[in-house]
């Protein structure tokens, strides 16, 4: 099921909202590394936030994002602060890893380690080769 204007919308407004608070607490940087958010999913009843977090060069991203869910309360609070004049209530905030970097990193190792494979002779090759 696709996202609605609406939830889209929202969405938006959220990780916006989101990225100043963690500016704010501090949640941005994290054990000598970055943390980002890299999408944000609503619920149709606007009663439940998806928050993809990317972390880049954090030690234990696992660690990290328990400590997101930890002061998950806390960043709802601050996040009810700003927006209550646009939503009726302020959803339920759920945080989870996003991996699709470390997926990419991946990706590329293993098309770099193609590209170095020796390449097996060709027909052609092969031809000239006994002549």
């Amino acid at each position: 099921m696709t996202e609605g204007k609406r939830q889209k919308q929202v969405a938006a407004e959220i990780s916006k909202e989101l990225n100043e608070i963690f500016l704010k607490m501090g949640l941005n940087m994290m054990e000598g590394g970055m943390i980002s958010i890299s999408s944000v999913k609503i619920t149709p009843d606007l009663y439940e936030a998806r928050i993809y977090l990317s972390f880049f060069q954090v030690k234990d991203p696992e660690v990290a994002l328990e400590k997101f869910k930890e002061r998950s309360g806390e960043i709802r609070g601050e996040l009810g602060k700003r927006m209550r004049h646009q939503l009726r209530s302020i959803p339920q905030l759920t945080f989870y890893l996003d991996d699709t970097l470390d997926y990419v990193f991946k990706i590329e190792k293993l098309l770099d380690d193609i590209k170095k494979e020796p390449k097996p002779f060709e027909k052609g090759d092969e031809e000239e080769s006994a002549r």
